[in-house]
């Protein structure tokens, strides 16, 4: 699906989202949004591919990743204001103009490379067939019975209930055949077993899985702890976590420079695990008296951990597979990066929900039930003053081992990153042209 398509899918779904009359539309909406927004970060990056010759490729794609790393803070700030002081249906509609722009900008400036006269280009019967849709179908129940397990299990639940069970089964099956599936339609899968057998594509797709587990379940959980535990905000608490934020933004401009002008990236990956293990660990440390130079220290350290990683990867990627390999390499990323995020987040509100039931049992005069069911921005208002210490503490003491999670995944990201092979930006040279090359960009 080409960039236009992506953009049409995310706008689309916003105008649902923005006009939505009741639940169920806007889980629609979300869902159409959601199709589309899947496509347009890696669109991005094979914009990149299609525009700048390799050498240069790391440090424009350093940008893109810390530009990502602003919209990851900008976007609650701006959601919590329009909340705030306007609707939160703003926080769809502001999709519809600024997606239009992005459209317009990318129509106007871009005109990829033609590979081929029109008349050779499949029809979209043609272009359907080359679609996995028997991966698909048994991907998506896996994922979706997977991540109700996790977030039923042991607070809806309990992991010895049948429905657990079931939904455990079905995700196994599921993920069996999937792999079967993709056995089988070799090149034309979604994760064609050719590209994933790359020593670097594997390698870098697990470190992927690994930093998105990491990574997103503390971009969850930090604003929780800063509403909770310390007080703050909806917007305020984006604020505080903006250390972490700025350190990834500067660390990925910062990584893409270095690697266009050493050429290897294999190192920074490295360092990138090391840094956001022991960033991950500081933060475990977090207590209600934690200072300010502590709270924003630990969190810079592991942002600058993460911005060394975020974007490497689709390096490594790029330098190892043929030109023409590259899209599937990068979606294959995307989609690690995505799956790790969405999977641990789950598997971090299991861990939460449970070490916070534990933790309230030993304060008297509290119900953990309601506590629990209480927003985090409330906790202060609705429990009682004499146990809200007791509560707090509780809090706090879920939340940090719940990040005990993302330590382990950081850790466990060395791993694959030790087998990624050190290889040279400057070593790849594939004689393909880019659209610069070809003229093919409006000035």
């Amino acid at each position: 699906m080409g960039l236009p398509r992506c953009h049409g899918f995310l706008e689309l779904g916003s105008l649902v989202c923005g006009a939505a009359p009741t639940s169920t539309a806007l889980i629609i909406g979300r869902s159409l949004a959601g199709i589309g927004s899947a496509g347009i970060f890696s669109r991005a990056v094979l914009i990149i591919v299609l525009s700048v010759p390799m050498r240069q490729r790391p440090t424009y794609i350093g940008i893109l990743a810390g530009m990502y790393g602003v919209s990851s803070v900008a976007g609650p700030l701006m959601g919590g204001a329009f909340t705030d002081r306007v609707t939160w249906r703003w926080c769809f509609n502001i999709n519809l103009p600024l997606g239009l722009v992005t459209v317009l900008f990318v129509s106007f400036f871009f005109n990829p490379p033609q590979s081929g006269s029109p008349k050779n280009k499949p029809s979209w019967k043609g272009q359907l067939s080359n679609f996995d849709l028997e991966g698909s179908a048994c991907f998506l129940p896996a994922i979706i019975s997977l991540l109700l397990a996790l977030q039923w299990a042991g607070s809806k639940y309990p992991w010895s209930d049948s429905r657990i069970i079931g939904l455990l089964v079905v995700f196994s099956v599921f993920v069996l055949l999937f792999v079967a599936i993709q056995w089988w339609k070799k090149d034309k899968a979604t994760v064609p077993p050719r590209i994933l057998s790359n020593r670097t594509v594997w390698s870098c797709a697990a470190f992927a899985v690994c930093f998105g587990a990491s990574f997103f379940l503390l971009v969850y959980y930090i604003p929780i702890w800063f509403q909770s535990v310390n007080g703050a905000s909806a917007v305020r608490s984006g604020i505080m976590n903006l250390p972490m934020i700025l350190g990834l933004v500067i660390m990925s401009v910062f990584a893409g420079g270095t690697v266009s002008a050493l050429g290897y990236y294999t190192p920074l990956i490295i360092v990138s695990a090391v840094l956001m293990s022991i960033g991950a660990g500081l933060l475990t440390t977090f207590r209600l008296s934690t200072n300010s130079p502590a709270l924003i220290g630990y969190q810079a350290l592991y942002g600058i951990g993460a911005g060394l990683g975020i974007q490497l990867p689709l390096v490594a990627v790029q330098t190892a597979l043929a030109e023409h390999d590259i899209p599937v390499g990068t979606a294959i990323l995307m989609l690690s990066q995505t799956l790790g995020g969405s999977v641990f987040v789950q598997v971090g509100q299991n861990v939460f929900t449970n070490q916070l039931a534990v933790e309230l049992r030993g304060v008297v005069g509290v119900d953990p039930k309601r506590v629990s069911s209480i927003g985090a921005t409330e906790l202060r208002e609705r429990v009682p003053g004499k146990v809200l210490h007791s509560v707090l503490v509780a809090y706090n003491k879920a939340l940090t081992n719940t990040w005990y999670v993302s330590v382990a995944m950081a850790a466990l990201a060395l791993i694959p990153a030790v087998f990624i092979p050190w290889k040279s930006v400057k070593g790849k040279n594939t004689g393909a042209p880019t659209a610069c090359d070809r003229g093919r960009v409006d000035r």
